[in-house]
């Protein structure tokens, strides 16, 4: 470590005033987007220039990158200091989010590079979702653009209230005003309805520098601000310190007898100690006694700042849970309206399951209904049964168990979630809270003396739901109806739900296409478990194809009593066999949406029991399950077997 003496004193004490002039400045985080090609990364490679961002070294690799990747013939490509990503080098487009920094004497940038591909939508939305500002571009040629509308929509919903409109490539047009002004017009008209604060216009070339730090000669009309003028001017409030406070608890920390803190960064507004805070799922008050942080304690702790709060009594707060300022509680709830961006290809539909994850916390959910699809070009609210790749909707979600939010518009942090697909763990949809959905007020959950075991217990039985699954004449229904007469010879109290049952009377409003699937599952589901909290041991029939939907119905069944059953046959040995005719005429195209054929069976990968069919009888099929279920004392009468209910 070098000392300090006289000799650089003035060295060291230069940049400690440096930095603390650094620390002064305001932040701003903002983000390019637009459709592609527009020139978003060629436009943060300028700025990255222009405040001498780029050392030496970089700006002759850049040099060499551009004679080999580059798009600009002998000139340097300045898209090349963003698009890092070799791919992204050899098709000349952006893939993923880049981010950079850079600053002015005036303030401090953290920029996003979003990728303008349709494709890449949920990337464009990643980069969004922390910024305050947004720098949408237009290559002056083309003008708005569907990829423009659908960027600026999503800036919208992900609580951005300004926008840079960029009309780039202005020297492609001989820098003439009167496409820049069209341009204008048809942007501003577009996004009235947006709720932006402010739009400012600017037309720039970034290719050339024009109006981008400095005033160009050949855009002498423009009246405006350059765009770093407008960038180190536009005034962007700092609400979430004025928001009510709000600490979503990431760790409860208690690393002896003595500390108990609970830790996590501060979402939204401010805390001292000695302020009032209340948990929010249970509502026990408490005072915050002390603000631990790196470094020693604090006297005040505001939105963005990770901390520790110690309270003045012992109140039960687990991660997920949030701690918040009485005065202005959060809602707590299991259902909500929500605006959702879907991401994945494989469409959203009713009665779908994921898993919602907001800051902290996480629940199994469900979307109960789509409302309504946006159509991005004319706002118009479309009647939608799915939601396909980056289309937006609202939709109606519902939980397992309650989470703690606020709306988004009233609060950024509290009222965003992500779905994740149960299979893959992808990110498949990113969500903003509308508004919570109470029951009506003369509806209430009534409370029954007579407990589920208490049912089983009548029955000498354990209640289970054992749930068949495996293509069409792969020997469910055969093998089901066999366990039930012994089970029902055995003194078991038992019901089968078997798919064609069903669908002549609860379900036979019900088709055949993904969404009516989806419902026919999840209204089997609702059924098997009330029969479970019956005490019986339902045994349900299904072709059940998708792994999202038969862990839907697993969560809705008390742990421990779902039993998955794959009745494991060959697609070749069910056409073979064909007991209804079927697979012959959907393999003639006179069965649409026909599994195993033209509509996909998603096969269990971790059931509970596997039967392999082929060589072997359905009663053989029929003692294996019986084996399974005596060995964990599910299908014995409770007492002779000496357990318990």
């Amino acid at each position: 470590m070098r000392h300090v003496t006289p000799d650089n004193l003035d060295a060291v004490e230069g940049v400690r005033a440096y930095l603390a002039s650094q620390e002064k400045k305001s932040l701003l985080r903002f983000l390019t987007c637009g459709s592609v090609d527009d020139g978003k990364s060629t436009l943060i490679g300028r700025l990255l220039s222009d405040t001498r961002q780029i050392f030496e070294d970089q700006l002759a690799a850049l040099e060499r990158d551009s004679r080999r990747h580059g798009t600009t013939g002998d000139e340097v490509d300045f898209a090349l200091l963003v698009d890092g990503l070799e791919a992204e080098r050899e098709q000349g487009i952006t893939i993923d989010v880049a981010y950079r920094f850079f600053a002015t004497p005036k303030r401090k940038f953290i920029v996003a590079d979003t990728p303008g591909h349709e494709q890449y939508t949920r990337n464009m939305a990643t980069g969004a979702s922390t910024c305050d500002l947004a720098i949408v571009l237009v290559d002056a040629r083309q003008g708005v653009l569907r990829q423009t509308r659908r960027h600026t929509v999503i800036a919208s919903l992900l609580g951005i209230r300004h926008i840079v409109l960029a009309v780039n490539k202005i020297d492609l047009v001989g820098f003439d005003r009167d496409a820049f002004d069209r341009i204008v017009a048809e942007y501003r008209a577009f996004a009235a309805r947006l709720g932006f604060r402010t739009i400012e216009a600017i037309p720039i070339s970034a290719r050339y520098g024009d109006n981008v730090s400095q005033r160009s000669a050949r855009l002498d009309w423009h009246e405006g601000p350059t765009l770093v003028e407008h960038l180190e001017r536009v005034v962007v409030d700092d609400e979430a310190v004025e928001l009510p406070f709000r600490l979503p608890v990431q760790y409860v920390n208690r690393p002896d007898l003595d500390f108990r803190g609970f830790a996590g960064t501060i979402a939204s507004g401010a805390v001292a100690p000695g302020d009032e805070i209340v948990v929010a799922k249970s509502g026990k008050p408490a005072r915050v006694k002390r603000i631990v942080a790196q470094g020693g304690d604090l006297e005040r702790a505001v939105a963005g700042q990770a901390v520790t709060l110690v309270l003045d009594r012992e109140v039960e707060v687990s991660r997920g849970n949030v701690l918040v300022t009485p005065g202005s509680r959060p809602q707590v709830g299991d259902r909500f309206s929500a605006s959702v961006v879907w991401f994945d290809e494989k469409a959203l539909r009713p009665g779908a399951a994921y898993v919602l994850r907001t800051a902290t916390d996480q629940a199994s959910a469900t979307v109960d209904a789509i409302s309504h699809r946006l159509n991005i070009n004319d706002f118009t609210e479309e009647e939608a049964r799915t939601l396909e790749l980056n289309e937006v909707g609202v939709v109606t979600v519902s939980l397992r168990s309650p989470v703690a939010f606020d709306p988004f518009v009233e609060n950024r942090a509290t009222g965003a979630f992500i779905l994740i697909d149960r299979i893959t763990n992808a990110t498949v949809g990113a969500g903003m809270i509308r508004h919570g959905i109470r029951q009506a007020d003369n509806i209430h959950w009534q409370s029954l003396d007579v407990s589920r075991d208490a049912r089983a217990a009548i029955k000498h039985q354990r209640a289970a739901v054992l749930w068949f699954t495996g293509l069409s004449g792969s020997g469910k229904s055969t093998i089901a109806n066999l366990l039930e007469k012994k089970l029902h010879a055995a003194g078991r109290h038992t019901y089968v739900l078997d798919g064609d049952n069903v669908r002549h009377g609860l379900n036979r409003d019900l088709g055949f296409t993904g969404e009516d699937r989806a419902e026919n599952i999840r209204r089997v589901a609702e059924v098997a478990r009330l029969m479970a909290d019956a005490g019986l041991i339902v045994i349900v029939s299904f072709i059940s194809p998708f792994r999202a939907e038969r862990q839907l119905a697993r969560d809705l069944t008390k742990k421990g009593e779902f039993v998955e059953v794959f009745v494991d046959t060959p697609f070749e040995e069910c056409v073979r066999r064909d007991p209804k005719g079927l697979y012959a005429k959907a393999l003639k195209g006179e069965i649409d949406n026909f599994t195993g054929v033209d509509s996909p069976y998603e096969s269990p990968e971790n059931p509970e029991v596997r039967l392999q069919t082929l060589g072997r009888t359905p009663e053989e099929m029929v003692e294996a399950v019986e084996r399974w279920l005596t060995e964990r004392d599910i299908a014995q009468d409770q007492y002779e077997s000496g357990g318990g209910i």
